[in-house]
């Protein structure tokens, strides 16, 4: 269901850009500005978890460290068909997690010693589960076309804008131009829809995640007593470095939240999230 959503939001988000790009740039503005935006994100593709590893201080697990998590996450990829991802540890005192890298054969994942620390071992399997389904289920990839097809969007509505106010009309290969106050509108709604499905594009790949951790295992109520220990920790106690952006990237949002945090949240709430893994539960024939 979450994957089917998944598909519906990008093609709505295609198709938003579509249909604003051809009011504005005409057919050459939306094959600049989805090429821009494409190359922009793709670039972040290739180097994202180089970025946030290093933006964390994470440091790879050596040989015979940490052989407790090395063995869980192994086992999980044995199980879910996945070759084994590099493991890190995350200076941070936040207890979370978070998986990165391009694709399957390039992965890697990343835990907190507080983590381990705070989670019994059938909750931090869980977690691990959930980051390796991401892996599995290429959302850095889902992510990054998501963003580069908002990112056109947004270009283009700059472009709308600063058209509209200075007279521009707006669509190129010698069409007729747009009423420059409805290019005004354009400009300023379309890239807050963008931003939306966005958002919702990646609160459906979090649930996808949290269902795949809880059929892996096998044990929903892990997952549940995971997330909620977590973010209990990060309500008492919200990371206050590191940087807000990356909050996608986590199993739950370790910053500070306020009513415009979770309106933007990248993930859904917490009752949201034991919701769905309730109904993945039912669909496994899994006692609740």
């Amino acid at each position: 269901m979450n994957a089917l959503k998944t598909t519906i939001l990008l093609a709505a988000l295609i198709g938003l850009f579509m249909l604003f790009g051809g009011l504005f740039g005409g057919k050459t503005g939306v094959v600049i500005a989805f090429v821009i935006g494409m190359l922009m994100n793709f670039v972040m593709y290739w180097f994202s978890d180089k970025i946030v590893l290093s933006m964390y201080g994470a440091k790879p697990v050596a040989d015979g460290e940490e052989r407790e998590l090395v063995s869980m996450v192994k086992n999980l990829c044995s199980r879910m068909e996945l070759p084994m991802p590099k493991v890190y540890i995350i200076n941070m005192e936040t207890p979370n997690a978070f998986a990165t890298g391009r694709n399957p054969a390039n992965a890697a994942v990343a835990v907190s010693p507080s983590i381990m620390k705070l989670l019994a071992k059938h909750e931090l399997e869980a977690v691990l589960a959930h980051e390796l389904s991401h892996i599995k289920h290429r959302d850095t990839l889902i992510a990054t076309l998501a963003a580069g097809i908002a990112s056109a969007i947004s270009m283009l509505a700059n472009l709308a804008y600063f058209a509209a106010i200075f007279g521009g009309g707006g669509r190129g290969d010698d069409e007729e131009g747009s009423n420059p106050l409805v290019l005004l509108v354009l400009a300023i709604l379309t890239p807050i829809v963008a931003m939306f499905i966005q958002l919702a594009i990646s609160r459906a790949r979090e649930y996808e995640a949290d269902s795949g951790a809880a059929t892996v295992t096998n044990r929903p109520l892990s997952m549940i007593s995971a997330l909620e220990k977590i973010h209990g920790y990060a309500k008492e106690a919200p990371l206050s470095g590191g940087a807000p952006s990356t909050a996608s990237l986590f199993i739950a949002n370790p910053f500070k939240e306020s009513f415009m945090v979770n309106l933007l949240s990248t993930h859904p709430t917490l009752s949201r999230r034991i919701k769905n893994i309730q109904k993945t539960a039912e669909k496994i024939g899994m006692p609740f």
